[in-house]
């Protein structure tokens, strides 16, 4: 079976690592032939396997357009037949506009995968996100989405949805009995600061590193603009020597293994795989409520501790229960841990492969 999985870029992003964790896993089975085509260059990014083939599309510089640029750049790849995969896999709403237009030209099977709630749309965007949500997914054979918040959303518009968690990329440690540095860790792509609520997070969080100066703040997430902003709050806050800016990393797992609370401050998600790898490696964790995916991942006081979505103060009496009560972060980090099997790569996988077997004997 040849699948092609389409993104914008192959960056540092979640949607990029959920690609790069999906195409590595399926690409172990020599009955697939796997293509991964982008667009543009991304800063970072993840390591595919090798019998996966790189594609990025050349870029006709006359049409100012990206999303008709893309269209017709696409549709000359798939041109040649040869070419044409029996099933492509797009990644985001803008990208999976792009390639469900062409997938439908070549009559070739689409699975569009969106990655957050369908409340979300990118600034300056929103007229071509409604468009592409209510108008052209029903054109796809199938759209995979994160929770269950969107199904009804979506099947309103005749959508054919089915709901897809992101697989959590780290094996779960056995032993948690080690030493943890005072760490207190977020992650997230810096220029999306917003989003990742990392403005409040900073305001929120300088009075409780005061209080405790044993402890400290790591936010690991690439972007220069965020960088600068986040810098600035820091300082304004007098706090720039406690907040520690790692930039993209690639051992994010060996940080979560050392730290000992993950902080999630966004203001929305799809399903925050971050949550899931940070649960992995026996971090105590705390989130906000926000739309959508926490209260999919966390069961209150029992696996982490889930905040009324966008209370600064709430999250501060949470944060200081955890820094103060041992117990209850080796409680929270143990029951994380055994809370991961349904996010396990190898049973997202099948499902995947139950997709496929589907969509192909499909006619």
């Amino acid at each position: 079976m040849k699948i092609d999985f389409i993104i914008s870029s192959l960056g540092g992003g979640g949607a990029e690592r959920v690609l790069a964790l999906m195409a590595n896993s399926l690409a172990k089975n020599r009955n697939y032939e796997i293509s991964v085509i982008y667009f543009f260059e991304g800063k970072g990014g993840y390591d595919l396997a090798s019998n996966i083939k790189r594609i990025k599309l050349k870029q006709t510089r006359y049409i100012p357009s990206h999303t008709f640029r893309s269209i017709i750049n696409l549709s000359k790849h798939y041109k040649s037949k040869s070419k044409r995969p029996d099933i492509i896999v797009s990644f985001v709403t803008l990208t999976n506009l792009i390639a469900i237009i062409v997938a439908k030209l070549f009559s070739i099977k689409i699975i569009a995968q969106e990655h957050n709630s369908h409340l979300r749309y990118m600034q300056g965007r929103k007229r071509i996100t409604d468009f592409t949500k209510k108008y052209m997914y029903k054109k796809a054979d199938i759209i995979t989405i994160l929770t269950s918040f969107d199904i009804e959303y979506y099947e309103s518009y005749g959508s054919k949805v089915y709901v897809m968690p992101n697989p959590c990329s780290f094996k779960a440690i056995e032993t948690n009995s080690h030493k943890r540095e005072k760490i207190i860790l977020a992650a997230g792509h810096l220029n999306r600061y917003n989003h990742k609520g990392f403005d409040n997070l900073i305001e929120l969080i300088a009075p409780i590193l005061k209080a405790y100066p044993d402890w400290k703040l790591k936010i690991a997430g690439a972007g220069d603009e965020g960088l600068n902003h986040l810098k600035k709050l820091a300082d304004e806050n007098g706090i720039v020597d406690k907040v520690i800016f790692t930039g993209f990393i690639n051992n994010i797992s060996e940080v979560m293994n050392a730290s000992s609370i993950f902080i999630l401050s966004s203001r929305f998600e799809g399903l925050p795989m971050v949550l899931l790898e940070a649960m992995s490696q026996g971090m105590a964790c705390i989130s906000y409520n926000c739309k959508t995916g926490p209260s999919d991942i966390i069961k209150d006081n029992v696996n982490g501790l889930l905040i009324e979505d966008q209370n600064m103060s709430q999250m501060q009496d949470g944060l200081r229960n955890l820094i103060e009560n041992e117990k209850l972060r080796s409680k929270l980090s143990n029951e994380g841990i055994k809370s991961l099997d349904k996010y396990h790569i190898s049973e997202i996988t099948k499902r995947y492969e139950a997709l496929f077997k589907n969509l192909v004997n499909t006619k």
